[in-house]
This record gives structure tokens, sequence and C-alpha cells, in this order.
């Protein structure tokens, strides 16, 4: 499909919009690593692409730019003023949005901006569309409610006609997004981020735009392909007493049309047709018209592909998955889809391409989107490009409050049907190892049943090996699914065989490599195995040789975890700025010739290639500057990185310790994230930084964790020598006094630390004060099963 003029037509559209808000005190926030596309980004041109490439229209206005904000308690009127202004529509957290502040569930978050009427003739409606705003979001215009939505990856709108006035109008956005802690699905976002978990994003993190429509307009579109009968199965959302006419075309000659009613189903001759696959992507252009009385009365742009998916048995009687009719290894990798500066959102749209046509040639044919709904630009770009597409369902809150499962019922269906004409699409996964999971077999049997035009993994790493070691055993695993999925960590497996399943392996591989320079989070090289940059060609070599092997044995797709780094993994092939490629892209392709041997167009991509020098060779020179008396600021940062990347703690701490002492107020994010990491005594430098933060009313970094370490740093200083030395008869009362400097963390740490010596030690006299004042003040930090098993030793101690 065409969509240069259109994409011209927007782009002036998106400057008219932002004219309005054009403002200069906005700039991107600091960040360990940003992409190339980052420089790119402005209050001018944020995003300024049509959102909506299947159903086009020229009558737009793009809202992204620069909108007022400010956060709020969650029980607070509607603000009357503002703090700043933030970038729309990247995310609150992100660096891109010139704000990079963390929400909290006990918060809410505000946007304002101003747009001026358009003239509406005839009719004509004024429709406010959101790509997506996690996780609720309630609209305002011109001070009266508009409506709300739930749901943090769904794109969703607004008639808001009647709402405006002449001139200027206002919007306002409220939005809520407990993460991890309310009922929604919230994915790999969680508010205290490690290891597989990543920074949350809040708010506005896709475009936001205004579309006139006329009276009666085409809502929706829904189009579902059937080579074997040659024919596009089209449904047309429109008034009733309107009908439709449908014309498909290949560059601009025209293949079919036809006319109907809308509402109804109508099948669209595609004869002879050219199907779509990875290796020849071809789309057919599709212009949709609504008529009344005989009139055209709107018409939009879209496209579409013609394929199948299926599991079929190929010709020794093995189910495999077939593509068109022929059986397809699925060849693909875990993309989850963060970004070091714009966190859910990519910094421009060729950012966003960039990544399908990276993963494109490194030799994939497969992408398993990984518990992330992506903007439709994204699909589209995967559609034009030629991917196969897994896509994972967000999951459900994992520990499955009240309402968490209606929540996600209720967003899974709106993903159905958003998505539901994407032609990469071919497969939807439900629950992750089983992260959430619930009502296993109704799930998958109602998600064949809403889209019997794709298959279906019901239930991806239902079986996980870490190390050949299975962590979870599941009674009637796959029940109802198309495949039979495993994980496996490090190397490859395969999944058992079932009857009418196709076998494929959901997850493998993971390897860390750190590519110094390229790290969002130089205190961790996390990967289920670790490997030398020299060293990684071979290993992957092999495992891809153990693929082939088992496709011999009946697999039928393989997903490598993962093509990009993402904040503390660095188990990617690509660096987390997409810079470095640690496999070269030629080489790759030639280890994944052997299972995808047809690649089609190789898209022109650049990264550097990794440097193979030997980490450890680096750092032991790097020490012996230090030995010569090196201390620059620039070097020590950089000599503590390389040496816990070399294996060498007491190398880390003292360069990280010697690095801190050259900082000065005030601190950037990533120097007190550093300052974190580092400070191991209550005699550090960085021990009086973090006290600071923690008493800060614009705390650069989260508290809790900054609590917890300096918890831990008081307990193994203070109070552990204490209890040492003073043997089966601690003086509680000295201790307490010796903790009184370290504030908060000191008397949680002392509660803590008293409340835990007097259970183990079943001093049932002392213990139900201290663990009664402990669980009052702290009781809301700890796991659940330890707060129940405290409370119920204090009930038990009122009996001895």
């Amino acid at each position: 499909m065409n969509l240069s003029k259109t994409a011209s037509v927007c782009f002036l559209s998106a400057l008219l919009g932002q004219g309005l808000m054009a403002q200069t005190n906005w700039q991107v926030q600091p960040a360990t690593i940003k992409t190339r596309w980052a420089k790119e980004v402005s209050p001018t041109n944020a995003l300024p692409e049509y959102p909506r490439p299947q159903m086009v229209r020229e009558n737009w206005q793009n809202l992204n730019g620069l909108w007022n904000y400010t956060i709020t308690p969650k029980d607070a009127a509607t603000p009357s003023g503002y703090q700043g202004q933030i970038l729309v529509p990247y995310p609150l957290e992100s660096a891109l949005s010139g704000v990079k502040k963390p929400l909290q569930p006990s918060e809410n978050l505000w946007y304002k901006r101003t747009f001026t009427k358009p003239v509406l003739k005839d009719g004509e409606h004024l429709l406010l569309h959101f790509g997506a705003v996690d996780w609720q979001a309630t609209v305002y215009v011109n001070g009266k409610e508009t409506g709300s939505h739930s749901g943090g990856y769904q794109a969703f709108s607004q008639d808001i006609t009647n709402a405006l006035k002449d001139g200027e109008n206002e919007i306002v956005v409220k939005v809520f997004d407990p993460t991890s802690e309310g009922i929604g699905p919230h994915g790999k976002q969680v508010l205290n981020p490690a290891n597989i978990y990543y920074t949350p994003t809040s708010g506005i993190w896709q475009t936001v735009w205004l579309e006139t429509v006329p009276a009666d307009y085409i809502a929706g579109l829904d189009i579902t392909p059937d080579i074997d009968k040659g024919i596009l199965n089209v449904k047309i959302n429109a008034p009733a007493g309107t009908n439709v006419e449908l014309i498909a075309s290949d560059a601009g000659t025209e293949v079919s049309k036809i006319k109907g009613k809308a509402g109804t189903p109508l099948k669209l001759p595609v004869k002879n047709a050219k199907l779509w696959s990875p290796a020849n992507p071809f789309l057919y252009d599709l212009t949709v018209k609504l008529t009344k009385g005989g009139k055209t009365v709107d018409q939009v742009k879209s496209y579409f592909g013609m394929r199948k998916i299926a599991i079929q048995k190929d010709e020794k009687g093995v189910d495999r998955i077939f593509l068109n009719n022929h059986a397809y290894f699925n060849l693909g990798t875990l993309d989850q889809g963060f970004w070091p500066d714009g966190l859910y959102t990519a910094p421009t749209d060729n950012a966003l391409k960039f990544d399908i046509e990276a993963i494109k040639a490194m030799g994939f044919n497969t992408i398993r989107k990984h518990i992330k709904i992506e903007p439709a630009r994204w699909y589209y770009h995967a559609d034009k490009l030629g991917i196969l597409v897994w896509q994972d369902f967000v999951n459900p809150n994992q520990g499955l409050p009240e309402g968490a499962k209606a929540e996600y019922e209720k967003e899974t269906k709106e993903t159905l049907e958003q998505l539901h004409n994407h032609p990469a699409i071919t497969t939807w996964v439900i629950f992750n190892e089983k992260w959430g999971a619930f009502d296993q077999q109704r799930i998958t049997e109602w998600v064949k049943a809403t889209d019997p035009s794709r298959i279906v993994n019901g239930h991806s790493g239902e079986m996980l090996y870490v190390n050949e070691q299975l962590r979870s055993p599941s009674p009637n695993a796959w029940v109802s699914a198309d495949m039979t999925d495993v994980h496996s960590y490090p190397d490859p497996m395969n999944a058992p065989a079932e009857p009418g399943k196709a076998r494929v392996l959901g997850e493998f591989g993971g390897i860390g490599v750190f590519i110094p320079d390229h790290q969002w989070n130089s205190s961790s090289a996390w990967g289920y195995i670790q490997e030398k940059a020299a060293g990684l060609a071979t290993k992957y070599t092999i495992m891809n040789q153990h693929l082939k092997l088992l496709e011999a044995e009946g697999l039928s797709g393989s997903i490598y975890t993962q093509p990009f780094d993402v904040e503390g993994e660095q188990n990617g092939l690509l660096t987390y700025d997409r810079e470095v490629i640690k496999i070269p892209f030629e080489q790759m392709r030639k280890i994944h010739s052997q299972l995808n041997p047809d690649l089609g167009t190789i898209p022109e991509v650049t990264a550097k290639n990794a440097d193979l020098t030997d980490p450890g060779e680096v750092y032991s020179k790097m020490l012996q500057d230090y030995i010569n008396g090196r201390r620059d600021p620039d070097f020590l940062f950089k000599m503590a990185m390389m040496a816990q990347q070399a294996g060498d703690k007491n190398g880390a701490n003292m360069a990280g310790g010697a690095y801190i002492t050259t900082l000065q107020a005030p601190y950037t994010p990533e120097q007190l994230a550093l300052i974190l990491q580092f400070t191991s005594s209550t005699k550090d430098k960085g021990f009086g930084v973090l006290q600071e933060q923690l008493q800060s009313q614009n705390a650069k970094l989260e508290k809790r964790p900054v609590t917890v370490k300096l918890m831990n740093i008081v307990f193994r200083d203070v109070i552990d020598p204490a209890l040492q030395k003073s043997g089966d008869t601690p003086d509680w009362n000295a201790i307490a006094n010796s903790v009184k400097p370290y504030g908060e963390p000191g008397e949680e740490i002392f509660l803590r630390a008293k409340t835990v010596y007097t259970f183990n030690k079943q001093d049932w006299t002392n213990y139900a004060s201290v663990a009664n004042t402990y669980l009052e003040k702290y009781g809301q930090n700890i796991p659940e099963q330890e707060r129940n098993m405290f409370q119920q030793a204090i009930n038990n101690s009122k009996n001895q």
C-alpha cells in the first residue's frame, strides 16, 4: 500500500496541531544510553506519521507534542495548576518525555492542552483517538467528561462533537496507573524493576489525534483472507441503512470489486491471488466506500494480504505449522519492544521500523511479540516487510486480585478486534509460563472460536526447563491448543508430540554478552549463561545446528531470547541502544539459512560489529593504570564497570567508591543509581547521599530500593556486630540508640532484626511487643506469607 501522499498530508496536519503548543523549555532527560533516533525528537515532530494505516482518512490532526502535566494524590480534585510540560506520546517515566518521573499507585497523572475547533459541516463529527494510555484514562473536553477507558495497550476513541465550542477548546486527561499493584494486565512493567522486569510506562504512550468524519461513517473493518476459496471475507461496521463498495487493486490496477450492505458479511473475489509470505510480503490495496442514497458519504483506504496459517501433516504424517499450505519452520526471536529513551514508545517511526528490519536482516522469519501490544504502525511495518508475528496477550496481574480476570478478558477481546486485520499476525499466545493463568481450556477455546483464521499457542512455556531441569510441571498441559510449547534455557529441546498439535520451542538461548559503553544498567549483564563476545557466534551456531536436528524430529518453530538487550538483560543479539551487533548480520543469516533458506529482500540496516577483545584483558590494563595513579572520573567509572564484568568484585568496589568521591550535588539519576550500586558502608560518602534522597521531596531514585539498601548496610555495619558480640543477651536499648543516626531505615531494620531474633529464639515475652510495632509500621513492606507468619506467632504468644 502506498501511503506517501497521506504521509505528507499527515505531516502538515501534525505541524499545524503542534504549532499551538510550541514551547522551548522541553529537553530530553539524561539516560545512561540513548538510541541514534533520540536526537531527532522534538516538540514539533513527535511521531507525526498517520497512526492507523489500515483505515486511512486524510482529514485529521495530530495532537502529539507538548502538553501541560501534573501529578496529584489519587483522590484530589481536578488541578487548577500544572507542574510543567510533557512531550506526548512519550511515557512519563521516559527520558524523551522531558519529565522522567515515576507515577505511584496512590497518584493520578493529569494532561492538558488546547486545540482550535475545526470547521464541521453537514452533520460532521469530531473523533478524539488515543493509540494507548496506560492504564485508566478519563477524558474531559471543556470541563465535560466525554468518557473513560481501562486497558494500557488498546486504542480507544470518543465522539467529542457535543462538548465542543467555537474557537479554542481544552482537553484534560486524568490517568490512574497502579501498574503491578492494580487489576490490569501490565506485562513486564513493575514498580521496582529487577532482572526480568523493567521500568514502568505510565500515561499516554501512543499517538493522540483528531479525525473529522461525516454524519454516517465507517467505524471499522473486519477482513479475513481465504486462499483456498480465493476470497476475502469482509464485514464493514457502519450505520444501518447504508451500503458499501469494496475495490481491491494491485499497484493501481483494479483486481475486483463488490457491493453490499453495511454490517453484512461480504465475499470479495481474489482469483489467482498473490500470496503473502515473509519471502514475498505482497499486499493488495483496498478502497472502502460507504454510500447512502446512491452517493458516497465516506471513504477509507486500507490493504490486505492473502495468506493462510494452519496445522497440517507433512508428507511423513508429522503435524507441523503450514504457511499457505506448505510446511514452514517459524524461526523466531522474542521481541519485547522496549527502548532506553522512550521505554514503551519508539523515538521515531524509523526506529519502530528498524527493529523489524534488523530482525529480518539477522535471518529470522518470525517475531514473538512478547507481552506487549505495539502501535498500529508496528504491525503495518511487519505486514509490509514480511515477518510472521506470534502475538502474546498481556497476562493478567499474576496475583489475580479480584477483578483481574474480568479485566484480562475485556482487554484480550479488544486486542483480538484491534489486531485482526494484520496478515503478519499468524499466532495468538495466551499465558506466558502460566503467569496469571486461569481457566486454561475455556480461554484457549474462546480465542480459537473468536478467530479461527489463526493458530493458538495456548500456553507458551507451560513447561519450563532451565539447564535441563523441569521448573514448572503442568497437568493437562496445552489443552485445546494448536501446539505443544516448552521453554528451555539455555540449550534447545523439543516439545512433546501430541496428535494434531505442532511442536515448538517457545523460548531458548538467553546468552548474556555485555558490550562496554552500551549498557543501560552497568551493574548487570544478566543472561541464563554468560559468554564473551568472541565466543558467542560459535555457541549460537551450535544451538542452531541442534535446532536443525530437532526439526528432523518434528520441531516446527523456535523463539530465541532475544534480539535486543533490555535494561539489565544483556542477552540480546543487538545492544539496547541498537548500536552494536554481537554477531555480524551476514554471519547470522548464514547460520539461519538451514532453517530459513528463502529470505526474500534483505533490509539494509547498520550497526557496528562487536569488539571481540577479551574484557578481562581490557580490565587488566585499566587496573595497571589505576596502580600507576590514574584517577580521572571517566576512567574510574569505566574501570568500575569493567571490573564487574571481569569478576573482580574488590576492584569494582574500589573504583566505584573512588568515582563517587569525585561527584558533587546535584546528582543525575544515573549517578545516583551508581551511588546506590557501590555504596557498601555507613562510612561511604554515598550513604549520606542516599539518606538525603530519602528525605527529598524531589527524589530521583525510587525510595524503597534505597531504603532496603541502607537497611542492609546498617544491619551489616551496626546491628550484626552487636549481636555477634553480645551472645545470647543482646542489649536492645543500646542497639536502638546506635541506629538512631540512620533515620527510618535504621528504625525499620532494628525492628525487623529484633522481631526475627526473638521469633527464632522463641522469646515470646519480648516478641509480641516488637512484632506488633514492626507490623503496624512496616508490615506493608514485607511479603504476605511472612506477615501472616509473624501475626500468627503474635496470636500464639498470647497463649504461652
